[in-house]
């Protein structure tokens, strides 16, 4: 029986979306398969219960017995995880985990070169600059390039912490102030209005495949941490969107995870305005709570979590 490390925490503002996503995977381990362990990180340490992971090779000690991991499952939002310095380490020290590598996850989790990225690659994504927070900007050539209404948000965050829609010229810099709060770098993005949908992609080692998309409508302004958490949006899975809008999504979908060199399990969120789909995001460690937009999908495709964990730890060694 294999040892699974299920890590989770952070320090991040997400980490209690971890601690969900991470209690969803012990769950739906195939307990005849592997023995799930949470390890839990908090304050740069990481621990099994009050245990100490001892980080030269990643092991602790229950009572005499040295435990080893034989795979990782990655259930952290936020960095050291969707930002790829956790995968780095892992493959200094030969151990396999579930999820992009560190090159990749390094490049999705910057909004701005991850846009640009996908740019270059022929996909749509909003016109979009960036803000230093040691560097003076200016309203006027924000506005000027950007255009009002427009997204501001931290360059390198999840959960939708501190982004705002600014409509008017008098709110830009406090956004800008928030947004600064979370990162040290801002992304302002035009404003494209339109259908927010979303869409589940993993590969089974043979193909690719994409999951029944998700239409997002929220109650706020925008799909913000109150709308993703606290109940005020509806997911409605699949999609209300016409079958040919829903391959071509999918088909973006999938390339998307061919030419980014996406593993695992992800999620690619979009706005769709006059049939034609602009990428929003790439989540490379999507949350994983029973009521997440993936366990949606999944149950929609009438794949069980079961299944498709069992998946992302068969297809890594």
């Amino acid at each position: 029986m294999e040892i699974i490390g299920i890590l989770t925490g952070g320090d991040s503002a997400e980490y209690h979306i971890s601690l969900l996503s991470a209690k969803t995977v012990l769950k739906h381990l195939d307990n005849t398969k592997y023995n799930g362990i949470i390890i839990s990180l908090k304050n740069d340490e990481y621990k099994v219960g009050n245990k100490k992971i001892d980080t030269s090779d990643f092991s602790y000690f229950n009572g005499n017995n040295k435990i080893k991991f034989d795979k990782i499952f990655i259930a952290l939002h936020g960095p050291p995880a969707e930002n790829g310095l956790i995968q780095d380490y892992f493959d200094k020290i030969s151990l396999p985990y579930t999820s992009c590598n560190s090159k990749v996850s390094s490049l999705t989790f910057d909004k701005f070169e991850c846009n640009k990225t996908l740019q270059d690659h022929g996909f749509r994504c909003a016109d979009s600059l960036i803000i230093y927070s040691n560097k003076l900007f200016s309203e006027d050539d924000i506005i000027g390039k950007i255009g009002l209404p427009c997204f501001v948000k931290p360059n390198s965050a999840g959960s939708s912490y501190g982004i705002s829609k600014v409509i008017k010229k008098a709110d830009l810099t406090q956004a800008i102030e928030k947004a600064l709060l979370h990162d040290n770098k801002v992304i302002v993005e035009r404003f494209i209005n339109g259908k927010e949908i979303s869409c589940g992609v993993f590969s089974d080692e043979k193909k690719i495949i994409t999951l029944p998309l998700t239409e997002i409508i929220t109650e706020n302004d925008f799909f913000d941490y109150e709308a993703k958490y606290e109940g005020k949006s509806q997911e409605i899975t699949p999609a209300k969107i016409n079958t040919q809008l829903t391959s071509e999504i999918q088909r973006i979908t999938t390339n998307i995870y061919k030419r980014m060199n996406l593993s695992g399990i992800c999620r690619v969120d979009f706005i769709i305005q006059n049939n034609q789909a602009y990428i929003l995001e790439i989540n490379t460690i999507p949350g994983l709570s029973e009521k997440s937009i993936i366990p949606q999908q999944l149950k929609a495709a009438n794949i069980s979590l079961l299944e498709i964990f069992d998946l992302c730890l068969s297809n890594i060694n």
